[in-house]
């Protein structure tokens, strides 16, 4: 493959230069795709239905760098997926003594959705290691911000306060998420191995008395969970794939739907460590990380969407679903790993700017703690007139530009209450150190 050919992410900075790139590059799947071939005839060597010799020689000779992927990718045109002109390759390398057990008894799927799960496998390692990163450095903002004070929003505007420290801990919280289902799905993907119509006949003719032998010892070659039933259109490890990814794309989308927000120029209650410029406003320190997470998660349910359509795959292979599968889920690997690389190197550089928060909390001269008013006034004032006081007052506060405070001080009925503490923001967090704290216990 040429330079030319290459697929560098010119067009795609979210993944460019991720783990998940070469883990997801033609010459990752053509390592598996020769993982896959090399590991079926071990495991048929194995059980005595090859000779060990041929083994050797078929995983000596599946070395990725003897084979062009770009070679092999044209060709595929006329069958219509790559492991036919691979297995002619292969065959050949092995040499005529040996090339007979290449490729016996399996056919082009088994091959391909194995090799789709040595990748899936390998990149979902990099996601995970990536989403731990990014789960410690929001832990130490979290507990580090326990206790400062910030407006909690709702539909965009000012409802009561929060703290910086439940956010992160809910980001983080989000990011377990994520690394639970990932996990989960990593450790469930299956080998494939069913012959041409999932009956295992091949092996039979081939000599095997208990093919389902062969589809233990193959799953165990290769490291992967061993399928109940051979799943060429049984397609759940693809949708759990599809559903698994698509939720960690998500949840680290709502990370940086909340940073994208508060780095505005006109909140800046946080910011990335090193923005990234502007190719006309010198000024500008774009918070570039956060957006390309966020294209991330804009991207990712409909590729995930594209996996959802191919489970309904007709009769024992399909024409169309299972070549959808392919790039889809390629793309969305790739677009994951990403932003879990982005999201950790995001959350280890975070600014806080807890005095802009602060300073924040008073933008409506204390009505951001109206809902705690509403609560106190009620049993000195009676519901009705507590009510109408402080829908009067919140009135005046927009109008005259007086905080609520001083404005609940003219009113005779409360001289005995802490009209101060009432309406200190800071006052009223609930049980925001609480949940923060049992969030962080998570582990």
């Amino acid at each position: 493959m040429t330079p030319q050919d290459s697929d560098t992410g010119l067009l795609a900075p979210g993944w460019a230069g991720s783990p998940a790139a070469s883990a997801t590059s033609d010459t990752a799947y053509l390592r598996a795709l020769l993982d896959a071939e090399a590991a079926l005839t071990r495991a048929q060597a194995a059980l005595g239905l090859a000779p060990m010799a041929a083994a050797t020689a078929v995983t000596s000779a599946a070395e990725s760098g003897r084979f062009d992927p770009r070679d092999i990718a044209v060709r595929a045109r006329s069958g219509g997926n790559p492991v036919i002109p691979l297995v002619a390759d292969l065959t050949k390398a092995v040499g005529d003594e040996h090339g007979p057990y290449v490729h016996r008894g399996a056919t082009s799927q088994d091959i391909m959705d194995t090799a789709m799960m040595l990748v899936a496998v390998r990149t979902l390692d990099l996601v995970l290691a990536d989403l731990e990163r990014g789960r410690r450095a929001l832990a130490r903002l979290a507990a580090d911000h326990r206790d400062t004070v910030m407006p909690g929003r709702t539909l965009t505007q000012h409802a009561v306060p929060t703290t910086f420290g439940l956010k992160a801990a809910g980001w983080r919280s989000l990011v377990l998420d994520a690394r639970d289902r990932v996990r989960a799905v990593r450790d469930g993907l299956p080998a494939q191995l069913g012959g041409a119509a999932g009956t295992l006949a091949a092996f039979t003719a081939y000599g095997s008395a208990d093919p389902l032998a062969l589809l233990a010892a193959y799953a165990h070659e290769l490291g992967l969970a061993e399928p109940e039933l051979p799943w060429h259109t049984l397609r759940t490890p693809i949708g759990d794939l599809a559903g698994g990814l698509a939720f960690t794309a998500g949840a680290l989308g709502k990370i940086a739907a909340d940073v994208l927000t508060l780095s505005r120029t006109e909140i800046a209650e946080i910011a990335e460590g090193t923005g990234g410029g502007s190719s006309a406003m010198p000024h500008k320190a774009n918070p570039v990380r956060t957006t390309l997470i966020a294209a991330a998660a804009r991207r990712a349910p409909q590729l995930a969407a594209t996996l959802y359509g191919s489970l309904a795959a007709e009769d024992e292979r399909p024409s169309g679903a299972w070549h959808a599968e392919w790039e889809s889920l390629r793309d969305l690997l790739r677009l994951v790993g990403g932003a879990a690389r982005d999201t950790a190197e995001l959350a280890e550089g975070l600014r806080v700017n807890a005095d802009a928060m602060r300073e924040h909390l008073g933008l409506t001269h204390g009505l951001i703690v109206s809902e705690r008013l509403s609560a106190k006034l009620a049993p000195v004032l009676g519901r009705a007139r507590a009510k109408e006081l402080l829908t009067e007052v919140a009135r005046r506060t927009r109008t005259e530009g007086r905080t609520l405070a001083e404005l609940l001080a003219e009113e005779p009925e409360l001289k005995d209450l802490d009209l101060d503490s009432l309406t200190d923001p800071t006052h009223y967090t609930g049980s925001a150190g609480a949940l923060t704290d049992r969030a962080l216990e998570r582990s």
